[in-house]
């Protein structure tokens, strides 16, 4: 049973046109390539025999006209390439940046951007002249046919020749291979390190950590450094013995040809024509050789972008449902973390009704910020399921029903942009309903005070911005659009009394409009607000049910481990 063709094979296949083009185009300039031997042959043959300069005149001529056509053939071919890495990328550029963003999500946020890495490589190498190698190769055999008809001993110093220097190829493939693949390692390593470190800057500086981080990262960068000097010593090594003997095996063919004149065996210009195909004919092999390295990136770039792509394929289309009510209910929900081997949720059962206002409470690592995730479908269960309005949540569209959830994290991510797009969450802005969210996060206020207003342009870190006014920003993206879920994990962690008082405000106003909210505190104040408490402790549900029943329950256990008594916990 044939297995169907790779992603990267499809897109290929769909620039195939585009390469046949190019593989037309190589046929008439190797074609073309020949002219030089015959322009030395006739030169030598017939123009120096009958002294004739309107003969030299013409083949000249013809020669200009010749060449001005072979470079104008090489320059359309480059352009039909740089156009297939430029239609390769638009056909693999989204479904990247979508599988990027699904690893990290998989990955618990640990970013890479090695995807686009590779897929620069590949149109780098689709550009490139190594390229040409692979479409001129093919004429070897032309070229050797030729030599062989020149004299035949001719042809035995080409093949010779070429099978030497395809040795000495496949030298350099079996060489460098394993140091530039252990480089590649090192070095995707050290950048999704160092990036890391980067977005910490704050605390590295505040710490004095910088020497230590910075010894750590000499010491991959070394390793990266020995790596790729030991793969350039032995390529560098086979390709000057390459370029050595291609020119070598040129001056001794003109010898041989000059032999064999002296002998009246061929003439004068099968003497220089023969140099001058062999040098042609011996060419892509040597072209190939010095760009071996950039082929075994771009051929490495392929294979990591095959199993990435394989590891996450393309999510299926699901048909729209209505909009959702905000009716949770959990089916025997089990939840790791990515990459964790141990279960933080362990079969939770639950419902929660459209229009409740539920808080989640519990000690340090009880579960609730997972469970938290899991309800948003950012964590997929290991086992079970949570269901929004009956529908699988790991099932719904994002992109549609991301318009009917508010989510405010612990760690509050702003985006490059402005204040008023980060509230629309990038999507069409709309000012009233931009400003009803900043109202209801109590935030407008703060927003007009600055500079821009709503324009104020702020990064990933929130700028100008402190902590608590990044989170009630971050407050307001989730009220944005009068969403019928919120999930809201430790939303006043960083709020003074006045941002605490808008933030009840704004969860009252949403529970008289009937939307579900799911609060996760540690504050009492929150908890006059809910209708429902949620007790979690090493990732069971050990308590659950309205708000002052399960009040007097703690305050008679009087156990702190139950109570939400430890702030920022990211369980």
């Amino acid at each position: 049973m044939r297995l169907p063709a790779s992603e990267l094979a499809q897109a290929i296949h769909h620039c195939r046109q585009s390469f046949q083009s190019a593989a037309i185009f190589s046929l008439f300039i190797n074609l073309l390539m020949l002219f030089p031997s015959i322009y030395m042959m006739q030169v030598y043959d017939r123009v120096l025999g009958s002294s004739s300069t309107s003969t030299l005149l013409m083949l000249t001529l013809l020669a200009v006209v010749l060449f001005a056509m072979l470079g104008a053939l090489e320059w359309v071919r480059s352009q039909i390439l740089i156009r297939v890495s430029a239609r390769f990328d638009v056909l693999l550029n989204e479904r990247l940046y979508r599988v990027m963003f699904r690893q990290s999500l998989m990955s618990g946020g640990k970013s890479s951007t090695q995807a686009i890495g590779d897929l620069l490589a590949l149109r780098q190498f689709l550009t490139g002249n190594g390229l040409f190698a692979f479409f001129d190769a093919p004429w070897l055999p032309v070229y050797i046919g030729l030599l062989f008809l020149f004299h035949y001993t001719f042809g035995v110093v080409a093949v010779i020749s070429a099978i030497l220097l395809i040795l000495l190829a496949i030298w350099n493939e079996r060489a460098t291979h394993d140091d530039l693949d252990k480089a590649n390692k090192v070095s995707i390593e050290s950048s999704n390190i160092t990036a890391r470190n980067l977005r910490n800057a704050e605390i590295v500086h505040a710490l004095g950590m910088l020497p230590n981080l910075m010894g750590r990262w000499k010491d991959k960068q070394q390793r990266l450094i020995m790596l790729q000097a030991q793969a350039s010593e032995k390529a560098g090594l086979i390709a000057a013995l390459s370029k050595t003997y291609r020119l070598t095996i040129q001056s001794l063919i003109l010898g041989l040809g000059a032999w064999l004149a002296i002998e009246k065996q061929i003439s004068p210009g099968l003497m220089i024509g023969g140099s001058i195909l062999l040098g042609r004919a011996l060419a892509p092999i040597d072209l190939m050789i010095g760009s071996w390295k950039q082929f075994l990136s771009a051929r490495t770039s392929y294979e990591r972008l095959n199993t990435l792509l394989a590891q996450f394929p393309p999510e299926a289309e699901h048909m729209p449902l209505p909009f959702p009510t905000g009716k949770i209910q959990a089916e025997q929900v089990v939840v790791a973390p990515p990459g964790a081997k141990t279960a933080v949720l362990k079969g939770l059962n639950f419902t929660i009704e459209a229009g409740s206002f539920v808080a989640l409470i519990g000690a340090s690592a009880s579960g609730k910020s997972t469970l938290a995730r899991a309800i948003l479908g950012i964590w997929p269960a290991a086992n079970g399921a949570i269901r929004l309005d009956g529908a699988d949540v790991n099932q719904l569209e994002r992109a549609a029903i991301g318009h009917h959830i508010g989510y405010l994290p612990q760690d509050v991510e702003l985006f490059d942009g402005s204040i008023a797009e980060n509230i629309a969450r990038f999507g069409e802005v709309d000012a009233n309903k931009v400003v009803d969210a900043a109202q209801a996060a109590g935030v407008h206020d703060m927003i007009l005070h600055l500079p821009q207003g709503y324009d104020t342009e702020i990064g990933s870190t929130g700028g100008v911005l402190s902590a608590g006014q990044r989170q009630r920003i971050g407050l307001a993206r989730a009220l944005y659009g009068n969403p019928v879920l919120i999930v809201l994990d430790e939303p006043n962690s960083n709020l003074d009394d006045q941002g605490e008082q808008a933030l009840a405000q704004a969860l009252a106003a949403f529970k008289q409009r009937g939307c579900t909210i799911i609060v996760i505190t540690h504050r009492v104040g929150i908890l006059s607000l809910v209708d429902r408490i949620m007790v979690l402790n090493e990732g069971s549900l050990v308590l659950d049910g309205p708000r002052d029943e399960i009040l007097a329950k703690l305050n008679q256990r009087s156990q702190p481990a139950a109570m939400p008594a430890v702030r920022g916990t990211n369980a």
